[in-house]
């Protein structure tokens, strides 16, 4: 028999991609530390990064159907209707269990049946649960849309994103260990924890947790270049994938791994980045400062492109198209920037002014508010 509650109970729906999950484990560590007696559960997919990233974050992880969206009319939609009723019974069932205040929502796969089950939904409820609906993306996705006609708050991370003409700008919550990261503190150790010279300009890169094709293509190929101008490499090319680089370059080194697990120690060791834009990406890359070269994904939405407008238009980052990133591109363009201390310094201290580093703090705060609304009116 489980002991009883004491604080308040909060939700957090956001599975399937790390651009969901992180803002959500963000948001729950900040809870936990503005309300040490609260209890955060996390909604998930067995299909999604959650099952490893939750767990390892000491949060309870509960899994429900996912319920992806067709975007076209296929046999899939046809069996949507079925889908989000068995999804939105079982969510039902979590947050019943967990005597939830409040359902905290991110988009994606799990977000919608948390705003159904929370609100009424297909199914009827005893009782309607609050949601608060944060939109990470300058392009709102279809759950998140339809969950801010539900919401009694909606966040955002930046203006015009679609998801509801009174969203509170708030930015995108970002965990602690990364926000508050001093990387010229950490610089040494970081370095030597990858194998990293001393000195010297250091390039990372990294096309998210599966990595990106042609990200590894292009700065692979420049390899030599690299190395012969000085600037070392740490490259997470993704565990599915593999990078061939000169054995010995005679050179800066070239670090490559599949994955990074100490993105904070991969932050604090670089001095400037070559990735994808995702909207966490984006939110990581400039919280610390790291001047980038953003690469959208070449297919989706064009949300990738719209994240990273703002850094790049405020002079932190320079976007660059997927089929313009070429090994001769990095071995000129990058690496004119890489040996350019004064330009490094300049970028860097413009993404710095873009971040919101209290957004993980602002949301809890809200979710906190709200939940003790909640239990005031059940008392």
């Amino acid at each position: 028999m489980s002991e009883p509650r004491t604080g308040p109970s909060i939700v957090v729906a956001g599975g399937g991609t790390a651009g969901h999950i992180e803002p959500a484990l963000a948001v729950a560590d900040a809870v936990r530390e503005l309300d040490p007696t609260a209890t955060v559960t996390a909604l998930g997919t067995e299909r999604g990064l959650e099952t490893t990233l939750v767990p390892a974050r000491g949060y309870p992880l509960e899994l429900i159907p996912p319920v992806p969206l067709p975007r076209r009319l296929t046999a899939d939609l046809l069996r949507l209707p079925a889908r989000v009723v068995r999804s939105v019974r079982r969510t039902r069932e979590v947050l019943d269990r967990t005597s939830a205040d409040v359902v905290v929502g991110f988009g994606g796969y799990v977000a919608l049946p948390a705003y159904l089950a929370s609100t009424g939904g297909p199914l009827r409820r005893r009782r309607r649960i609050p949601v608060v609906v944060h939109e990470a993306n300058a392009s709102a996705g279809i759950a998140n849309k339809i969950g801010s006609r539900l919401a009694v708050r909606t966040l955002a991370a930046v203006e015009g994103s679609g998801v509801a003409a009174d969203a509170q700008i708030v930015g995108i919550p970002v965990r602690g260990s990364i926000t508050g990261l001093d990387r010229a503190g950490l610089r040494a150790e970081a370095r030597r924890f990858f194998g990293l010279p001393d000195d010297g300009p250091v390039l990372l890169v990294f096309g998210g947790s599966q990595g990106a094709r042609s990200l590894n293509v292009a700065v692979s190929g420049a390899a030599r270049a690299l190395s012969d101008a000085g600037v070392a490499v740490l490259h997470a090319h993704g565990p599915k994938n593999s990078v061939e680089v000169p054995g010995d370059p005679g050179g800066a080194p070239y670090v490559a791994v599949p994955y990074l697990d100490r993105m904070d120690l991969a932050y604090a060791a670089a001095d400037l980045v070559i990735c994808r834009s995702g909207a966490m990406t984006v939110a990581e890359v400039s919280a610390t400062g790291l001047p980038a070269f953003y690469v959208p994904l070449p297919h989706g939405n064009g949300e990738q492109e719209l994240n990273a407008r703002p850094v790049v238009a405020a002079g932190g980052g320079v976007l660059v198209a997927d089929g313009d990133l070429t090994p001769e591109f990095v071995a000129t363009t990058v690496v004119a920037v890489a040996t350019d201390a004064t330009r490094l310094a300049e970028m860097s201290a413009a993404a710095s002014g873009t971040g919101h580093r209290t957004a993980a703090h602002d949301v809890a705060r809200v979710a906190l508010e709200i939940a003790a609304s909640t239990a005031r009116e059940r008392t």
